[in-house]
């Protein structure tokens, strides 16, 4: 260039480089003469590296100060990490050592790019081109879609965009979510494929740590998301193959459709109802990214979706297949767990552990360790609770209703249904039903005769308390009283609210009523 006549400037600005940089470098060459004669006649590439290696200071003249942990360096670039990783690990591990890391974090950048640069370019940086067959493959992700209007709450929200891109003939499917449950996942999925009209034999979902696939697929165990869509997918009949974890170039086409959106129709729709965005991407979809000549294909997604791919997908299930939902849980105190917004029994031993909730339909089921210990019908109560999931001394202390303890009384005996009726309605104001509940399982641990001689007792003595009663059975008092002959279920009927008696039923009269009346 500067044979050709250009100015020191004119070199600073095409090649854009530094005015101390060019300087140095003019310097180097014009001392050994290569600055003038013809263009046409330049000295080799090699001949002027030659000049400025002796004139000038390489590249990596200087010692860096990462040198000293080239070897940690480089075993951490080996195994994936990055220069800001690198910086990071190095300065925690070794805080407080004999050796501690004090390099600041631009030069471990500039130390990395060095090495990647005398490394050179390896194999696993290559990009490999995938064809997939038609109805084959299909690509999935989310994509934040700025803060959009929500009609329903009346606030402004993050908004996400999801894309289900057909990997054959690049045609999508798109729509706007405020949340990324796994709800709203699997929702989406079915969505896509009746857009479709059929199902892809493979699914690539994220696998990164973020949205609503975290980790989904790690080898740290299940997730919720995994149990969920695994089932998911054998009910509409396609596999699943998540990309490796912090590799988005082994989901490149879909990759590319989110940026592609963000670009061009949600540009600058932050604060815009979410309804509108949607209709307008619709829109968008259908008239200009499916008709578009597409850059790699070099044909328009619509057409080869009819012509090649349609015929291909797998048939839509003749019925939808009911979806279940795996959500992890742990029990609470009360030896329940929450499910859809409501709470369902589990087995009281499991309480502060954590299980597994499959709701499919109505059935709610509960897992621990891969067993099932509970199964529930979901019947939209608020609180859905079995009896043998609470412990034995415990499980009837739930039970409010007067009623509910009368009939478990009238089991055991006329003289103890009697008992809990005084016991009920000794006081108009002040409720005795813990002292009931106390005195009728107590009650219920020993012979029925026994059981009806304390209550009779109990009730002679006027002492109506649980104490009282216990008191009789531990010192034997009901064995000297009067032996209960019989033991009949009773009716419950209309008792004096001040004394207790009963109301004599009216029954027909018999002929010998009649004749000792003279009727």
């Amino acid at each position: 260039m500067r044979r050709a006549g250009a100015s020191a400037r004119q070199v600073v600005r095409l090649l854009h480089m530094s005015p101390k940089t060019e300087r140095r470098y003019r310097a180097a060459l014009g001392q050994a003469g290569m600055l003038e004669g013809e263009p046409e006649e330049l000295p080799t590439l090699d001949e002027i590296a030659g000049v400025i290696r002796q004139a000038l200071p390489s590249p990596g003249g200087k010692r860096s100060t990462v040198e000293p942990w080239r070897g940690e360096v480089e075993a951490l670039m080996d195994k994936g990490l990055s220069a800001q990783a690198i910086h990071d690990r190095l300065r925690l591990e070794t805080r407080g050592s004999a050796r501690p890391f004090r390099v600041s974090y631009s030069a471990v950048k500039r130390f990395v790019r060095r090495v990647k640069r005398v490394r050179g370019l390896h194999a696993g940086e290559v990009a490999v081109p995938v064809d997939t067959a038609p109805g084959e493959e299909a690509q999935v992700d989310f994509g934040y879609a700025g803060r959009l209007y929500d009609p329903k709450t009346g606030v402004v929200r993050r908004a996400w965009v999801f894309v289900m891109l057909l990997c054959h003939s690049r045609l999508m499917f798109v729509r706007l979510v405020f949340d990324q449950r796994t709800e709203t996942w699997l929702d989406l999925h079915e969505q896509a494929f009746r857009h479709f009209g059929g199902v892809v034999g493979t699914v690539v979902p994220d696998n990164t740590k973020r949205a609503v696939l975290r980790a989904a697929f790690g080898v740290d165990g299940s997730s919720e998301l995994e149990r969920s869509y695994r089932e998911f997918a054998r009910a509409w009949g396609f596999k699943i193959d998540p990309a490796p974890p912090g590799d988005p170039r082994k989901r490149g086409k879909v990759e590319s459709a989110v940026k592609y959106l963000r670009g061009n129709p949600l540009k600058g729709r932050d604060g815009e109802p979410m309804d509108e965005v949607q209709g307008s991407l619709q829109l968008w979809n259908a008239e200009v990214a499916s008709v578009r000549v597409h850059g790699s294909t070099g044909r328009r997604p619509l057409d080869v979706f009819n012509a090649e791919e349609r015929s291909t997908l797998r048939p839509l299930p003749a019925a939808p297949p009911e979806r279940a939902i795996w959500k992890q849980a742990k029990v609470h105190p009360d030896s329940h767990v929450t499910c859809r917004g409501r709470l369902f029994s589990v087995p009281w031993r499991l309480i502060q552990e954590q299980v597994w909730v499959r709701a499919c339909g109505r059935v709610v089921e509960v897992f621990h360790l891969d067993d099932r210990v509970a199964i529930h019908e979901d019947r939209g109560l608020r609180r859905t609770t079995m009896d043998e999931h609470l412990p034995t001394d415990r499980r009837l202390l739930r039970h409010r209703g007067r009623a509910f303890w009368e009939s478990r009384a009238r089991k055991v005996g006329p003289e103890t249904l009697a008992l809990v009726v005084a016991v009920f309605d000794q006081d108009e104001v002040l409720s005795h039903l813990r002292a009931v509940q106390a005195i009728v399982q107590h009650l219920e641990q020993f012979p029925w005769i026994r059981a009806e001689a304390a209550s009779r007792s109990a009730r002679e003595v006027g002492d109506l308390t649980y104490r009282g009663v216990k008191r009789i059975l531990s010192e034997g008092r009901d064995l000297a009283a009067a032996p209960v002959v019989e033991r009949r279920e009773v009716d419950a009927r209309p008792r004096c609210r001040s004394c207790g008696s009963t109301t004599p039923t009216p029954r027909p009269a018999s002929q010998a009523d009649l004749r000792r009346t003279g009727s």
